[in-house]
């Protein structure tokens, strides 16, 4: 184990940027979430794959129950106790463990309850996948100890509200431009929301509608960056999608887990 440990020291390194800091509820938090998301798509893909596999939840009267349901339950019930008692360890631990499990299975839904619709397995769906990319970046970043708007405690307030007005007016173009994920980095890494805002915007966003005249040079530009499927970026991120979250289907199915 020795040799092991000296090549992957993850004890060491949990206890450097984690625990040493105090933020091993938030590292319990995120490690739930993500666990609770890829144990829920999976069982959702064994579900789609295999007759055998148990499905979701249904009522006698047909409803069926998504699994996002327990999800919500599970934050709402996990935030009361957190914000309503002083919890101790172990308490405290195992209440933002269940918070995080409540965010994975909603998470995991995150394309049915914004669309009211079952998109699980449509291209549409792919959007839970880009909102548990963007809450678990957000997630480590929190873990590991990197501060909203590269704030530092000596700074004096007229540095401090430059720095957050900068962040912020990065963030919102960042934004409207379609770059949801950079710009949600460039919250604590102004250099990159920086670059996202001045990158050019996805075809179908705000800032596009905008500002890119119909037949234009940078309508046309974004939607190559965007549209092209044989661009080699959009062939890596569809194949990361596939494995991930499993391959839309067209007509949707209809969804069992």
């Amino acid at each position: 184990m020795q040799p092991f440990a000296s090549v992957f020291p993850v004890e060491h390194i949990y206890d450097l940027v984690v625990a040493d800091d105090g933020r091993q509820r938030a590292f319990v938090c995120l490690a739930a979430l993500l666990i609770s998301f890829f144990l829920i798509r999976t069982s959702a893909r064994m579900t789609r794959a295999f007759s055998w596999w148990p499905g979701g939840v249904e009522t006698e009267s047909g409803v069926h129950l998504h699994h996002f349901v327990w999800g919500i339950f599970l934050m709402l019930g996990a935030g009361f106790v957190g914000i309503g008692l002083h919890l101790q360890e172990p308490w405290s631990g195992i209440v933002a463990g269940a918070f995080g499990v409540g965010a994975g299975l909603t998470l995991d839904e995150f394309a049915l309850w914004t669309r009211l619709e079952d998109v699980y397995w449509s291209p549409q769906g792919r959007s839970s996948l880009e909102a548990v990319t963007i809450v678990g970046t957000v997630g480590l970043l929190v873990v590991i100890g990197v501060q909203p708007f590269e704030l530092e405690t000596t700074a004096s307030a007229v540095t401090v509200s430059a720095a957050i007005a900068l962040s912020l007016f990065a963030a919102v173009v960042a934004f409207l431009k379609g770059r949801i994920l950079p710009g949600a980095v460039g919250l604590f890494l102004l250099p990159i929301g920086l670059l996202a805002a001045i990158r050019i915007a996805h075809p179908r966003s705000p800032w596009a509608r905008r500002f890119y005249r119909a037949g234009s040079r940078r309508l046309a530009q974004a939607e190559r960056r965007f549209d092209d499927p044989h661009r080699a970026g959009a062939r890596l991120r569809r194949s990361l999608a596939d494995l991930l979250g499993g391959r839309p289907s067209e007509p949707n199915p209809i969804v069992e887990e």
